[in-house]
């Protein structure tokens, strides 16, 4: 609490406190279709960065944590790397259901994923 005198445990000027506001980002909003549409075409055009190929190699050979130290590494928190990481792994799966590619599997051997 401050007093406004100059001196003392409280000194300072007397100030209101502001109220935080969350960004929008982070309130859990649905994407909207347009955007979801805009992204998915520029995904499609562009293709994916060098380091997320490199991350999709990893998914391949069933290295998940080094892909998330990866990505986390790249992209600066550990919350982006996680999301980037689900999002590139959710890719793959797809990309493995139209094709009936075979998965690694770490210490198992090569696994046949269903259609």
């Amino acid at each position: 609490m401050v007093s406004g005198i100059a001196v003392g445990l409280d000194k300072g000027f007397v100030t209101e406190k502001r109220k935080a506001v969350r960004p929008s980002a982070r309130k859990g909003n649905p994407i909207n279709k347009r955007v979801k549409f805009v992204r998915d075409v520029i995904r499609e055009v562009a293709g994916f960065a060098p380091y997320e190929r490199r991350c999709i190699e990893l998914l391949k050979v069933g290295r998940e944590k080094r892909a998330l130290k990866f990505v986390k590494k790249r992209l600066g928190s550990h919350h982006r790397g996680k999301a980037k990481r689900e999002e590139l792994s959710r890719i793959l799966r797809e990309q493995r259901k139209h094709t009936g590619e075979t998965v690694a599997v770490k210490g198992k051997g090569a696994k046949k994923v269903k259609k």
